[in-house]
């Protein structure tokens, strides 16, 4: 079970690393932290974004050692593997469910965004490490996706406080390295033709996302019994038909 608590965990934390990139905060960064923004600034774009991205390693190890605390109390508790499998699906189920708005349902999101004054305020390997701290903290800033929550339950249920940390500095690494997606930013144009390809990728991420969850949820079923699998897929068969009946107009229906 510690197995594939941690596969599950490694993937949902890039794939909600990922997600969070369309975030107000993610976004506004790959708008102020780029060659042209840097450059106009007076600043070194490689410079800052290092130290955004050693920022978000260490805002992933921030929520590292919080899942580690998490871990060391499921470890005190010692639940059996059955326990540690329901907890898993059933969080990752509503995750999807909350990312996909299934009923309008979403769980608590918070929503801050960073101060873009510390721009004009502070020094870039400030601002730099600062912005990339926070998020890579995750929890510090806007919330985007329920996988977030998923990913921090995940390494909780592992047990292990190592496997806890590590999990929370690879979603960091990852939210760091987002930076790096500007970098071919060096004019106004290309900043307006990299936004433009980053909204319609948005929904295609959200998918996969989504996708992700609810494989963790299948592989967890599966780990407890089939016919929790085959409840879940006549569930989500069914769902799925009410979503594409509302969808489709009412002269089209037989």
């Amino acid at each position: 079970m510690h197995a594939l608590l941690t596969v599950a965990a490694v993937v949902v934390a890039v794939a909600a690393a990922a997600r969070s990139t369309w975030s107000p905060c993610g976004v506004s960064m790959l708008a102020t932290v780029t060659p042209l923004a840097e450059r106009a600034r007076g600043h070194r774009y490689r410079s800052t974004a290092a130290w955004f991205i050693a920022g978000g390693i260490a805002g992933g190890a921030t929520l590292g050692l919080v899942m580690a605390a998490l871990a060391l109390g499921v470890r005190a508790a010692a639940p059996s593997a059955v326990a540690l499998a329901v907890a898993a699906c059933a969080v990752a189920v509503l995750a999807a469910a909350s990312d996909a708005r299934l009923g309008r349902f979403h769980l608590p999101f918070h929503s801050r965004q960073v101060n873009e004054r510390w721009l004009d305020q502070f020094r870039p390997w400030v601002y730099g490490a600062g912005f990339g701290w926070q998020i890579g903290a995750g929890l510090v800033t806007y919330i985007k996706t329920a996988a977030l929550y998923l990913m921090i339950t995940l390494a909780a249920l592992t047990a292990s406080p190592a496997t806890a940390l590590a999990i929370g500095s690879l979603f960091g690494l990852v939210r760091g390295l987002a930076v790096l997606l500007g970098r071919g930013i060096v004019s106004p144009a290309a900043l307006a033709e990299f936004h433009r390809r980053f909204t319609r990728a948005g929904p295609v991420v959200l998918g996969v996302v989504v996708g992700c969850e609810t494989a963790v949820a299948v592989a967890f079923a599966a780990a407890l019994s089939p016919w929790v699998v085959l409840t879940l897929v006549l569930l989500g068969a069914t769902v799925a038909a009410g979503r594409s009946r509302r969808r489709t107009p009412a002269a089209a229906r037989p």
